[in-house]
């Protein structure tokens, strides 16, 4: 008997050991992503100019994303995004270093034109031996020519129902720094400044007011904190159709103004150099927010050429806005490796209690700004992609099969003069 006990013993630890040896591997193999995009806006409201002026501006930016699985539970991720942009809209934080006339509509030369912006991300996840319940930590840092920061996050998910429905909880934190700069015709009127007795007033002549005496918020706060709470729930309602909600919660504190962003007064009398009103102050905003949104998504598989994606979304802040998202993407398989991805997006918003237009603010106000993404607007986006796949990766680029192409491109309008173009491309490789 004891022999027989030590039998099934020892038959039912090989049991476990040859599962444990099998169980299938979160991550197969080292999976490399490259991503890069374009992207072009236009616009007549630019908030560096007191919502009067160009908002032109281009970016490029290029993403490595290299997933390596450090054993049969654990994977690594180390994201690197690189993104250079030249601002016509920027630039005129200095707008009177040009040789033509100083304009809100023409773009200067000045430093604040061009700029380049680095992130790096890792991130480690964790799945439980059942792949029921999986783990992510990360920690991140950024920087441009005027801040930088830091972030931590985590998340927790729990699957149920035989993996039909699923349960997530994440947290995330960014720590900012800001280099403060300002409108060039306000620096003088810092305190110890010569006001108008600076050279920039000895150089060129105001028109209009000659008693030129802004309004000068110097902030001594050079951070910003973010702290995020999202709770996400997702169920397998049918066969054929997955529906999923998610609650999100953003604090934010410190400094939330956008220095060098001008604002213009309807009760101070203008001052002009050239074409150029000068600034009576610079965006003041409250140094704390709160921002919650609810959303959900509805995804229905018709047959196999057809899958429609719905997603709506409601937000609102302490600032005054609310807004509504409605998106629907249909993907179209065209054959077994091709896919069409054409999509619409709507979005519609109230305006922050502190947004006015140009010279529509009092000087009396306590909080003022002019920045057009905080007023009142409706926007379309319209969307159409390609995708190819070849799921057993026969293109190869040294030692990595390429697994997927994807080429996107996005064209978004205001009901207002802005207006976005973004096109994008994904390529995914896969290590034999």
């Amino acid at each position: 008997m004891s022999l027989l006990f030590a039998s099934l013993y020892s038959f039912s630890q090989q049991v476990r050991d040859s599962t444990k040896v099998y169980k299938k591997r979160v991550l197969e193999t080292t999976e490399v992503d490259f991503l890069t995009s374009y992207y072009s806006q236009n616009g007549d409201n630019a908030a560096v100019t007191g919502g009067k002026g160009t908002e032109e501006l281009t970016d490029i930016t290029a993403d490595i994303i290299v997933s390596i699985p450090l054993n049969d539970d654990d994977v690594l991720t180390l994201d690197t995004g690189i993104s250079a942009y030249t601002s016509a809209s920027s630039s005129n934080v200095n707008p009177f270093d040009k040789s033509t006339p100083a304009s809100p509509f023409q773009a200067s030369t000045g430093a604040s034109r061009t700029d380049l912006w680095f992130n790096f991300t890792g991130s480690y996840s964790h799945s439980s031996d059942d792949r029921n319940q999986i783990w992510t930590a990360k920690a991140s840092v950024s920087s441009e020519f005027d801040y930088s920061s830091i972030g931590f996050g985590g998340s927790y998910t729990r699957l149920f129902n035989e993996k039909n429905t699923e349960l997530s909880i994440s947290a995330n934190i960014y720590l900012d720094t800001w280099k403060t700069i300002y409108p060039y015709e306000l620096r003088p009127f810092s305190d110890g400044g010569d006001g108008l007795g600076d050279g920039l007033f000895a150089q060129y002549t105001i028109i209009g007011n000659p008693n030129y005496n802004p309004i000068f918020n110097e902030f001594s706060d050079k951070n910003r904190n973010s702290y995020s709470f999202g709770i996400g729930f997702s169920q397998i309602l049918h066969k054929n159709i997955q529906g999923s909600l998610a609650f999100d919660l953003i604090k934010q504190s410190g400094l939330l103004s956008t220095p060098f962003q001008r604002v213009y007064f309807s009760d101070i009398d203008d001052s002009f150099i050239e074409n150029f009103h000068l600034a009576d102050a610079n965006e003041k905003l409250p140094s704390n927010r709160l921002k919650i949104a609810i959303g959900g998504r509805l995804n229905w598989y018709l047959n196999e050429l057809l899958t429609v994606r719905t997603f709506y979304r409601y937000y609102f802040d302490d600032w005054g806005i609310h807004s509504h998202t409605a998106s629907i993407e249909v993907p179209i398989k065209i054959t077994d490796k091709f896919t069409l991805y054409p999509s619409y997006r709507f979005y519609n918003q109230t305006a922050a209690d502190y947004f006015a237009a140009y010279e529509e603010h009092l000087s009396t106000s306590k909080f003022y700004t002019s920045d057009f993404d905080l007023s009142e607007y409706s926007a379309n986006q319209f969307g159409f992609g390609l995708s190819y796949t070849d799921i057993f990766s026969k293109a190869h680029i040294w030692k990595f099969g390429l697994k997927s192409i994807d080429l996107k491109y996005y064209k978004y309008d205001r009901n207002s003069t802005f207006n976005s173009g973004i096109l994008t491309a994904g390529f995914k490789f896969i290590m034999d």
